[in-house]
């Protein structure tokens, strides 16, 4: 697990970094319900979970933690679906009711996150995890992947742990960013 000792991050979302986000849009296959960002992630990572594998048809779905107040959405209701994930945590999942694309999930109470699915993005071609979880069970031929990213075997001890490493590849690709700046 890739810990940095003695640093304290905020885990308001990102600062550095989150112009990018802000304004990108996503929705449904069908474009029936449309979404707007107006803030960064609070974390981004990479799921191997069986319901995020049967959600994404994949090996893994691609989860985007926004505040909810951070998502604006427009168009058509969702369908909420009430199930439970590996972990056993309740959940509600929103899914487009014409085309059946699954938006997100979230908790059940009014103030827990949304957890945006990221391939729901009209682009999503930048997005890069921070970790993965549930490797215990991932597929096979993501090995190279997760050998590389790093990850937990099931989800982390807390949620403090996805804030502060996003926080700090935020801060990091503003570094790198800054750095670029004015080099021809």
């Amino acid at each position: 697990m890739r810990e940095k000792a003695g640093r304290t991050m905020s885990v308001e979302g990102s600062k550095n970094g989150s112009s990018r986000w802000i304004d990108r849009q996503g929705g449904c296959q069908c474009g029936a319900i449309r979404y707007r960002l107006k803030r960064a992630p609070l974390t981004l990572y990479a799921c191997h979970c069986r319901s995020c594998q049967k959600q994404s048809s994949s090996a893994f779905g691609i989860s985007m933690r926004m505040e909810r107040l951070a998502v604006e959405f427009s168009g058509a209701m969702p369908r909420i679906w009430r199930t439970s994930g590996d972990s056993g945590t309740p959940k509600l999942c929103a899914f487009c009711a014409e085309c059946g694309t699954r938006l997100y999930h979230t908790g059940e109470k009014p103030d827990d996150p949304l957890t945006i699915k990221g391939g729901s993005l009209d682009d999503a071609s930048d997005l890069e995890p921070i970790c993965h979880l549930w490797m215990k069970r991932s597929q096979r031929w993501t090995k190279p992947l997760l050998d590389r990213d790093g990850g937990f075997e099931s989800e982390p001890e807390n949620d403090e742990i996805l804030l502060r490493l996003w926080q700090e590849k935020m801060d990091s690709d503003s570094v790198s960013h800054s750095d670029c700046a004015g080099e021809e």
